[in-house]
C-alpha cells in the first residue's frame, strides 16, 4: 500500500501566520504539524509516501523531511500548482500509486489513541473497497456524515447535513482499494470547482463496498485547519505528553519500534536536537 499526505493547501485561515510558511510546518506544540499525518502512515505500515505540496515549498518541506531516510521510508512530493479538491491527490499521485491500493490523509488532522494501530489494522483487514472511520461528534452538522449498519457497512453519507442521519463524522483519513484511481479520473467537479473526496466515497457506497471502522470516543481527532483549533490542537498534545509521558507522532520512535531503523541512528538524531525535549525523549528510546 502507498502512502498520500495532501500538504498543499494554503491556509488561507490562518492568515497572516501561513503567508510566509505553508501551513503543514506550522508547529503544533512541539513538533511541525506534517509529523503527525506522517506518523499515522508509519503506524498503518505504509513506507512508501508522496507529499503533495504547495508550489514553491520544495525546499523547507526537504529540509525537513528530505527522501524520508531518517525515517526509514521513502518520500517523495508533487506540487498541486492549483489547488482542486481532496480528491485532486488521487490523480497527482496516479503514477506514484500505479497497481498498488492507497492511504490518503490530510496535512492539517491529527489522529492520536494509545489503540491507534488497532484501529489502523482494522481498517487494513478489509481487502476490497473503500475504508473511512467514523468519529463521534454532538453536533455533526458542520462535517461529512456517515449512517452505516451494524456490520459496519456504510449506508448514506451526507455533507453538512440539517438533519444528521447519526452523529458520525468522516475525518481526513481514507483508505481505498486501486479501483480509487478508476473512480478518480471519473469524477466531476462539484459547484465550488473541486474534486470532492465525498463523491469518492459516494461511489463506493454505491457499489456496496465502503467500510467504516468506528473509533472510541476516548479517540482524539483534531483538525488544525483554523487559529482556535491550531491552539487547541497544542494543548491537547501537551495534555497527552505529560500524563502519559509518551510523545504523541513521533515518527523516529515508529520507525524505530517497527525495526525501519536503527538504535544508533535515533540516537544521532538526538543529538542534532539536544537542546530539545523532544531530543531528550529520542535519547531515552
Amino acid at each position: 500500500m502507498k502512502g498520500i499526505i495532501l500538504a498543499a493547501g494554503k491556509g488561507s485561515r490562518l492568515y497572516p501566520m501561513t503567508r510566509p510558511v505553508c501551513k503543514p510546518l506550522l508547529p503544533v506544540y512541539d513538533k511541525p504539524m506534517i509529523y503527525y499525518p506522517l506518523a499515522a502512515l508509519l503506524q498503518a505500515g505504509i513506507r512508501d509516501i508522496l507529499i503533495i505540496i504547495p508550489p514553491g515549498e520544495e525546499g523547507p518541506f526537504y529540509r525537513l523531511l528530505g527522501s524520508g531516510g531518517r525515517f526509514g521510508v521513502n518520500i517523495t512530493y508533487e506540487v498541486q500548482e492549483v489547488a482542486r479538491g481532496i480528491a485532486d491527490a488521487l490523480l497527482i499521485g496516479e503514477q506514484f500509486v500505479g497497481n498498488d491500493d492507497v492511504c490518503l490523509i490530510l496535512g492539517d488532522n491529527i489522529f492520536y489513541s494509545p489503540d491507534f494501530e488497532r484501529y489502523l489494522q482494522q481498517a487494513l483487514a478489509y481487502p476490497v473497497g473503500g475504508r473511512v472511520f467514523g468519529y463521534y461528534v454532538e453536533d455533526p452538522r458542520a462535517f461529512g456524515v456517515v449512517e452505516f449498519d451494524e456490520a459496519g457497512c456504510a449506508v448514506s453519507i451526507e455533507e453538512k447535513p440539517r438533519y444528521p442521519k447519526s452523529n458520525y463524522i468522516i475525518p481526513g483519513l481514507y483508505f481505498y482499494d486501486n479501483s480509487v484511481m478508476e473512480i478518480a479520473r471519473n469524477l466531476q467537479p462539484s459547484a465550488r470547482g473541486e474534486l470532492e473526496i465525498t463523491d469518492v466515497n459516494l461511489e463506493y457506497l454505491r457499489r456496496g463496498a465502503l467500510h467504516v471502522v468506528t473509533l472510541d470516543h476516548d479517540f482524539v481527532w483534531l483538525d488544525a485547519g483554523t487559529v482556535d483549533n491550531l491552539l487547541s490542537a497544542a494543548q491537547e498534545i501537551k495534555r497527552v505528553q505529560d500524563e502519559t509521558g509518551r510523545y504523541v507522532a513521533c515518527p523516529e520512535e515508529i520507525a524505530y519500534q517497527r525495526g525501519y531503523i536503527s538504535h544508533q541512528t535515533v540516537l544521532r538524531h538526538a543529538a542534532d536536537l539536544d537542546k530539545t525535549l523532544y531530543g531528550r525523549y529520542l535519547e531515552c528510546l
